[in-house]
């Protein structure tokens, strides 16, 4: 009998998030000194920047070491004590956190004596005693100290055992067993082993870097030596702080991240029943379970480690298991820090100094004195069992098969079925025949305005209730265009067998290159005599009726697949096909079945025996494969797309076109490999947004958000995701599932699909939010300004269908209204109000200046977007008469004062425009972490609107397409963030820092760690925005009137509406989720963690009233952004030509006859704003408030309006109407506080040194030297940040000539201005010369180095990316992407990483030796020498 699994749950795993430092040194003698413990101290101490702190600025997210047992301070307190001296061999030493009650730790204290004795006595263990852990609690934060448990450690005598692994495996086994038994008590959550080792212990806790050695007062001690350390510094996201989530764990120091921990914990759990072992002697029961979603993805990764090393597994070839390296297109089979300088030495006795890149090891044993690189590392683990061998004779590949050449089915019969399985128009042309064609997945513009599938009036199919999760700021999405050579897709089919044994059966099974099969592919699975394949039909039966149908078929289908399994069968194909449609047995969703059966395997310890592939008419798009695979399908069929390419090739409209030149030729089966390959780049995007490599890791990961789907229907078939809002029943799902199967039937059946409008607008189609009536009402009433006309446009919105999650919601209130006079005026408002960060180049200048121009008069904010911003804007207008002004011909309506600057100035990740000078010159900088159009990806500009004046402001070349990279670089992660707010708030210490997110699940616990990067401001945005970027042509041409949706530009915490952006249809559609549910979130978890008073709030998505803005108030947002309304407010008539340059009133073109139509005054935007403000007061008066301050936050003020959906009336909108408290401060009080600062820094000294001031103001010579710690970051920022202001880019004629000696921090260097000639003498970690714009860098090692200065890495990851100038030399090496977005630098280094002059478009690098993987990736201007001498440049590794 197996025990049922319980599968993780995203809702645990969204709690516990977190990156770090980490690191460590040993004595290759094996000496154990106290001086390595003081060492790993101090090399933390200067790690304090890689960790997070909590509100109190002094609970750290956590530190600690991991060092051998000082059992000379052991001995030294057990004799004080009267306990004879510990039998080092024989004794395991624990480090027990117990609950903080003293009554309950005397509690945990007998269970666990009760476990070792009643459980153990027989294998002779025995406590001989516990030691209070000796602290200093006076150096702990506040929020750590509320939580700090009572800390005891346990001495236990191991008699029977004299291996040393087998000591070890009865220490692991008595915990596992006095873990089991805690958790049967109220506490026992609260009972956490930190180490229990005969060999390692653990000392870590809350606390900040430089106090763990103060606390833990055993690490003074000058008996505490050891031969190693392993030191970490947490930077955790967690949404409270938990001493045990400190690092080290018990075997590892890790730095999180792990995208894919859903599925692994399932897979990991699923794998329970067949992990066997001799070495356990038959007790693996005992030491189950082997995850634990509540714990972090490190803490889970360290459990997985200590299982495969106690069960026998070498440390290098656990590790290989665990976290393999990315070999698959690799043409090649290295004292470790973090980061350099972080320990001081004397470089003459250095005898090697490298960087340990992606998948790289190095092995140091200490028993040998040998130090062992990746290569030797990875060769010993191969050569360890005869792999090779056994892959050969047992792996077995899947041979590919011809696709058909006609068609199986008569048109009748297609149509039939595509009616059956909810097919639309849309999805047949704007999807799968597109790809046919093209053999591209679809890309579609403006974004998506439509009702969730939940609040649709109409039927949907059940994919579209799930959203894609994507990377943000936790983890960083992977760029599958330029780096695709580290993802891929094949996956096995076939048993998994037991983890713990090496042998030839565990290569038993079939490879697939890709998911998509064919019908000859299957056909070839099927009859695999080792798979014993079984088939298992997907039909439910309605003859007694809808109720209960839909469940009984799927616990039929269940037990079906659990019988087929046990009989032995490896593979279960869940199939819909069928010969006959039968009206009383329509097909369950494929996805409803899949993820059934993947639940049922795995709460049945089955789920390893067998692999489950669909063979479904219902699956034609990326999403629908990634939901499939995502929730357990290894590999899918999609026979009803495959015959819909056949059938629309052979269709005599498409053989007169191409037969007319107008469509490329293209054979039967080019037709459905075009598809299939559509197919595959989609799933590899889809995978790229969440930075997962492999499909193998999606598989089954479950990496979605439901949203309209009830409990019942996620706990049966998608358990342990996220479905906030609750939703539709299995009989609401069955009758959705057959308003589509009765069309195949009904007499009446329309002879071709119907056109459901979910794409684009159409007049009875679905609803679309922007929509042509909104926009033309909107037009007469700004332009005329009338506010009877505008009172249309507010009724308009008010009569409209259910939209978004907020049409749900009124406004209640006990007080009684107010005459509005006493309400806070408009001009106060109106100054909470944005617009989207559009950029110059998607949009016109006239465009561009005209909303940047209305936002500066009322007192709010526009962004500049991607693409940087003319000097000429930056001073305000003095010249304007009759409304023209000569410094800005092109504009009319202008005032004198008009500014055209934006106060949003953007960084985002392809850099373009970001100078110093246009950092040096904002009101607030913006990062933008995720895009909304396209979550995870990266924006681009087409080569037709890159002109001679955008290609100047950004860098670049005119007519060259511009792509940015996905949002990764220097946002790898929490820290790195943390360390770009640093280096922004460096070069311009007086503008706040805003952190641009999309809203998905866990965007709390996302949020609550850019609190603590010490960002100024959060902006949550929708899940698509405005972005005016191309659409492909192979998109048919569209009427002007109507179209979709242009919900919003991006910014903020945002959600899923709005966009013009061409973006791939299942990004717009399905990535993303509702910024009422982000923001409630964000603004709940932040209160908290007592971190929402650091940081402003604002909103963007869909935004269109003062309704609008008072439920954002209501929900906790104290600014609001405006995206598509804004644009149509300004003259924007939805043409939807944006990519084409072709835009009719010359708002998204650079085409300048057609600029010259743009019909935007600023003042039309002003007038809306100012109708919005008025809105707003009216009902803050009819609410009895008189400021907006008075109710942001005020969820009690909102509740669920009587309104009767169609498909449910299960939703629960309790999550947003909950509340956890109020801010102590106001919104005004938040939103008026200083700009968060760095602190005392190097550059502050530096500026405050006469000569050097002297310099700066009267452009003079100035020599300087100085030393530098790894503590100094962001060196010379603000220097150079200061020239900047004063002299712009390229006006300083003085020179500052710097030396610095040291080792130096992240980003030195960075943001250098002409005139600034800095020289290292030292080494310097990431981001060296970031930004730059001229002057000159140099980085050489000292004189005498014990080791050969061009062999060795001195400078770090990601240096000059996004210069825009200077010189930079470098003697020795870099580490990955040296002069990324490079766009004129000159640079000179001796050797590089992976990704050397990755998206380079200008600029000059000079390699004097070795590169890595993948140079060149998205070059598109500039040079690069690289010194080849062994000829494997070209063949391994040029990007081509």
């Amino acid at each position: 009998m197996v025990d049922s699994v319980s599968v993780a749950d995203l809702k645990d795993i969204l709690s516990e998030r977190g990156a770090c430092g980490v690191g460590f040194i040993a004595n290759l003698d094996n000496i154990a000194s106290h001086q390595i413990v003081e060492d790993a101290l101090t090399a933390l101490g200067c790690m304090e920047h890689r960790g997070g702190c909590g509100a109190d600025n002094e609970s750290g997210d956590g530190s600690g070491v991991m060092t051998s047992i000082p059992w000379d301070l052991f001995n030294n307190w057990a004799n004080s004590q009267g306990i004879a001296t510990f039998d080092k061999l024989h004794t395991g030493v624990g480090m027990v956190f117990f609950p903080k009650d003293e009554e309950l730790v005397k509690e945990a204290k007998k269970v666990a004596l009760l476990a070792v004795t009643l459980v153990l006595s027989q294998e002779g263990l025995e406590v001989l005693g516990w030691r209070p852990v000796p602290v200093n609690v006076s150096v702990v934060g506040y929020y750590a100290k509320e939580t700090i448990p009572n800390m005891q450690q346990v001495f236990v005598k191991v008699v029977k055992e004299e291996n040393v692994d087998d000591i070890e495996r009865e220490l692991y086994i008595c915990r596992k067993l006095i873990e089991k038994a805690a958790l049967l008590e109220s506490w026992g959550n609260e009972l956490y082993f930190c180490s229990l080792s005969n060999q390692t212990i653990v000392y870590k806790g809350m606390l900040r870097s430089e106090v763990l050695g103060l606390f833990y007062t055993d690490l003074q001690s000058d008996l505490y030596k050891s031969a190693f350390a392993i030191y970490h510094r947490r930077y955790s996201t967690n949404t409270s702080p938990r001493w045990p989530l400190a690092q080290p764990m018990r075997f590892l120091g890790h730095n999180g991240e792990i995208n894919t921990i859903q599925g692994n914990l399932n897979w990991m759990q699923s794998r329970e029943t067949s992990l066997k072992s001799p070495v356990w002697r038959g007790r693996e029961n005992e030491i189950r379970p082997f995850g634990n979603p509540k714990a972090s993805d490190s803490a889970n990764l360290d459990s997985a480690a200590e299982l495969l090393i106690r069960s026998g597994r070498t440390p290098d070839e656990a590790l290989m298991i665990l976290v393999p390296e990315a070999y698959k297109n690799h043409p090649t089979l290295t004292i470790k820090y973090p980061e350099v300088g972080v320990v001081p030495m004397d470089e003459s006795k250095v005898i090697m100094k490298g960087r340990l890149g992606p998948g790289m090891m190095i092995t140091v044993d200490l028993t040998s004195g040998q130090v062992y690189e990746n290569t030797e590392v990875k060769k010993r683990v191969a050569l360890s069992n005869p792999y090779g061998k056994w892959v050969a004779e047992n792996l077995r590949s899947l041979k590919p098969e011809n696709f058909l050449s006609t068609t199986v089915m008569d048109n009748e019969a297609v149509l039939r079925r595509q009616q059956a399985f909810g097919y639309s128009s849309e999805d047949v042309q704007m999807v799968i025949e597109s790809m046919a064609a093209q053999g591209k997945e679809p890309t579609f513009c403006m974004g998506d305005d439509i009702p969730l599938a939940a609040i649709s009036q109409r039927p949907h199919l059940l994919y579209d209730y799930f959203k894609q999760r994507f990377a943000q700021v936790t983890n960083p999405a992977i760029d599958p265009l330029r780096e695709g050579l580290v993802m891929s897709l094949e996956v096995n089919i076939g048993k998994r067998r037991n983890m713990l044994e090496v042998g030839p059966e565990n290569a038993s099974q079939v490879i697939l290159s890709s998911p998509v099969l064919n019908e000859g592919e299957l056909e070839s699975l099927l009859k695999d005599p080792l798979l014993k394949a079984q088939v298992l039909p997907t039909f439910f039966d309605i003859r007694k009726g809808v109720e209960g149908s839909i469940e009984k078929t799927l616990n039929r289908l269940c037990e079906a697949a659990d019988e087929a399994v046990r009989n032995g069968s490896q593979l279960l194909v869940l199939s819909d096909q069928s010969d006959e449609l039968e009206p009383t047995r329509p097909a369950i969703p494929i996805l409803l079945a899949v993820g059934a059966v993947h639940q049922h395997l795995i709460q049945n310890g089955l789920r390893m025996s067998a692999s489950i592939v669909a063979d479904t008419a219902q699956c034609f798009s990326t999403h629908q494969f990634a939901c499939l695979i995502g929730y357990g399908a290894s590999a899918v069929c999609p026979y009803l797309a495959l015959e819909t390419c056949r059938q629309w090739r052979l269709s005599n409209k498409t053989v007169n076109l191409m037969r007319n030149g107008k469509m490329p030729t293209v054979t039967i089966e080019q037709a459905q490999k075009n598809f299939s390959k559509a197919i595959k780049s989609g799933l590899l995007k889809i995978l790229s947004k969440m930075g997962i490599s492999l499909l193998s890791s999606y598989c089954g990961a479950q990496i979605f958000e439901i949203y309209g789907l009830g409990k019942e229907a996620v706990d049966f078939a998608f358990c342990g995701s996220v479905s906030s809002i609750g939703g539709l029943t299995f009989d609401e799902l069955a009758r959705e599932t057959l308003s589509f199967w009765v069309k195949a039937f009904s007499e009446d059946t329309a002879k071709r699909l119907e056109n459901f409008g979910f794409i684009q607008f159409r007049p009875g189609g679905e609803y679309h939010g922007n929509n042509p009536e909104m926009s033309k009402l909107l037009h007469k009433a700004v332009r005329q300004k009338n506010e009877s006309a505008f009172s249309v446009y507010q009724q308009h919105l008010a009569n409209r269908p259910v939209n978004v999650l907020r049409d749900l919601l009124e406004f209640k209130s006990d007080r009684a209204p107010i005459a509005v006079g006493k309400v806070e005026p408009a001009a106060s408002i109106v100054q909470r109000f944005c617009t989207g960060g559009m950029s110059l180049g998607a949009i016109s200048r006239e465009t561009h200046e005209a909303i940047a121009i209305a936002m500066n008069r009322i007192g709010g904010k526009s962004n500049s977007g991607e693409g940087g911003e003319d000097p000429i804007r930056w001073k305000p207008l003095t010249d304007v008469v009759d409304g023209y002004s000569p410094t800005l011909p092109h504009l009319k309506g202008l005032q004198n004062g008009d500014t055209a600057t934006s106060a949003i100035k953007q960084v985002a990740s392809g850099r373009f425009g970001v100078t110093p000078t246009f950092l040096a010159n904002a009101d607030q900088l913006e990062i933008k972490i995720a895009q909304g159009a396209k979550p995870g990806e990266g924006g681009q500009l087409p080569g037709k609107k890159v002109s001679a004046y955008i290609a100047r402001l950004r860098n670049s070349k005119p007519g060259v397409p511009l792509i940015s990279p996905p949002p990764h670089h220097d946002i790898y992660s929490i820290e790195d963030l943390a360390q770009l707010i640093f280096d922004l708030h460096q070069v311009n210490p007086k503008a706040k820092v805003s952190v641009k997110l999309v809203a998905q699940a866990g965007i709390g616990t996302v949020a609550s760690g850019v609190a603590k990067a010490n960002a100024d401001i959060i902006q949550e945005t929708l899940e698509q925005q405005l972005k005016l970027d191309p659409c492909p042509s192979n998109i048919p041409p569209f009427p002007i009137w109507p179209k979709t949706n242009i919900s919003n530009l991006p910014r903020q915490i945002s959600g899923h509406d709005g966009g013009t952006g061409a973006s791939p249809i299942s990004s717009i559609k399905h990535a993303g989720g509702p910024w009422e549910l982000g923001i409630t979130e964000t603004h709940q978890t932040l209160i908290v963690n007592g971190l929402r008073e650091r940081v402003i709030l604002r909103v963007d998505g869909g935004l269109k009233s003062g309704v609008d803005v008072m439920m954002a108030a209501a929900m906790g947002a104290d600014e609001y952004g405006f995206g598509s309304v804004a644009m149509i407010a300004t003259g924007c008539v939805m043409a939807r030509i944006c990519h084409t340059n072709n835009c009719p009133v010359g708002v998204a073109s650079q085409r300048e006859e057609l600029r010259a139509r743009f019909p935007g005054v600023p003042g039309d935007l002003v007038n809306f704003f100012l109708y919005i403000a008025e809105e707003v007061r009216g009902i803050l008066a009819q609410l009895g408030y008189e400021k907006l301050d008075d109710i942001i936050g005020r969820t009690d003020l909102l509740r669920p309006r009587d309104i009767s959906l169609v498909k449910t009336q299960h939703l629960d909108l309790s999550y947003i109407t909950s509340s956890v408290g109020l801010p102590k401060w106001s919104s005004t009080e938040i939103r008026n506080q200083d700009v968060h600062t760095n602190g005392p820094v190097l550059d502050d000294v530096l500026l405050a040194d006469p000569e050097i001031s002297d310099a700066i103001e009267n452009e003079k010579v100035v020599n300087k030297t100085i030393k530098i710690y790894n503590v100094d970051r962001a060196a010379c920022g603000r220097i150079a940040g200061v020239v900047a202001k004063k002299y712009g880019d390229t006006g300083f004629a003085g020179q500052l000539n710097i030396t610095f000696e040291g080792s130096a921090g992240q980003s030195f260097g960075c943001f250098l201005t002409p005139g600034m000639n800095i020289r290292l003498v030292g080494e310097a970690n990431d981001y060296v010369g970031k930004g730059m714009a001229g002057g000159e860098l140099v980085v050489t090692p000292v004189e005498n180095t014990g080791f050969c200065p061009e062999d060795a890495t001195i400078v770090g990851n990601t240096c000059l990316y996004g210069a825009t100038g200077g010189q930079v030399f470098v003697r020795g090496k870099a580490g990955e992407r040296f002069a990324v977005r490079n766009s004129l630098a000159y640079a000179v280094v001796e050797g590089t990483g992976d990704h050397c002059c990755e998206y380079m478009t200008g600029g000059c690098v000079i390699v004097l030796g070795k590169v890595g993987r993948n140079v060149a990736a998205g070059m598109t201007g500039g040079l690069a020498y690289i010194l080849d001498e062994d000829d494997t440049l070209i063949p391994k590794r040029v990007c081509t």
